[in-house]
């Protein structure tokens, strides 16, 4: 079943076509520039933009970076405010013109590494964290998420974790792996004293780089790269499209033949 998957982030909204039984993606990724200010209305009108050769008949799943509960934005750490109290799921489908359905960018991301990657046939409590302009986690047990549960925001030395171990901290402040990678594995530390995840998956854009510093996380704390890297967020909101049209799909009784 194809569907279209969008990944909002703080820096960019990324979308493509989605194969939902194999996570391949059938078109070409296309990306644009999170607006400043990222208001609803703003990123909205980029996304309907992004989308505007896509097929107009596909329905849409899109991972947002907040807390989402009944498709309305409940937090907004790396968006405008003015997010919160809004009804996404209504916002974009009517600026799309498409069915869809939204949800945590991070949840997004996890339910495709745990179908297509890395959580692939894993049992026990597993972490997926993806490291971007915050940290964004998605958390399993036995294969079953536990929705929004923004980890990226345990306190760290008096600062929200992401302000610290962020993929955008290396970046703005210049750091080398090495020492980046340091700050990481304190997080992941925090992480293991808390829940004691029997693997933790690092995606968002620097799971293509893991082999600079994946070897420097905790010992006693199993870490992999991301094996969809930076595709698992539009691979997993077109999962969520294509879950919620199995839901709302009339079935067939064993009667009618």
């Amino acid at each position: 079943m194809e569907m279209i998957g969008i990944d909002v982030g703080g820096s960019g909204i990324k979308a493509a076509v989605v194969e939902t039984g194999t996570g391949e993606l059938t078109t070409e990724r296309v990306r644009v520039d999170t607006p400043h200010p990222s208001t609803p209305k703003a990123v909205a009108k980029a996304t309907a933009e992004l989308l505007a050769g896509l097929p107009p008949e596909l329905s849409a799943g899109l991972g947002f970076p907040a807390v989402i509960k009944a498709g309305v934005v409940k937090t907004a750490a790396n968006i405008d405010p003015s997010w919160i109290g809004t009804s996404a799921d209504t916002l974009f489908a009517d600026a799309l013109g498409r069915p869809l359905t939204v949800g945590n960018d991070a949840d997004a991301a996890g339910l495709a590494e745990m179908r297509f990657g890395a959580g692939h046939g894993e049992s026990g409590t597993v972490l997926m964290l993806t490291l971007g302009t915050g940290i964004g986690s998605a958390l399993f047990r036995d294969g079953v998420l536990v929705p929004n549960t923004e980890l990226g925001h345990l306190q760290m030395r008096g600062k929200d974790a992401e302000h610290r171990a962020a993929a955008s901290v290396k970046e703005r402040k210049g750091l080398s792996w090495h020492a980046w990678s340091k700050v990481l594995a304190e997080y992941i530390d925090l992480i293991d004293g808390l829940i004691s995840p029997d693997l933790v998956i690092i995606g968002g854009g620097v799971s293509k780089d893991a082999d600079r510093f994946i070897h420097e996380l905790p010992s006693d704390v199993r870490c992999v790269p991301a094996a969809l890297q930076n595709r698992a967020g539009i691979v997993g909101a077109a999962m969520l499209a294509a879950e919620a049209k199995q839901l709302t799909e009339p079935s067939v009784s064993a009667g009618a033949r």
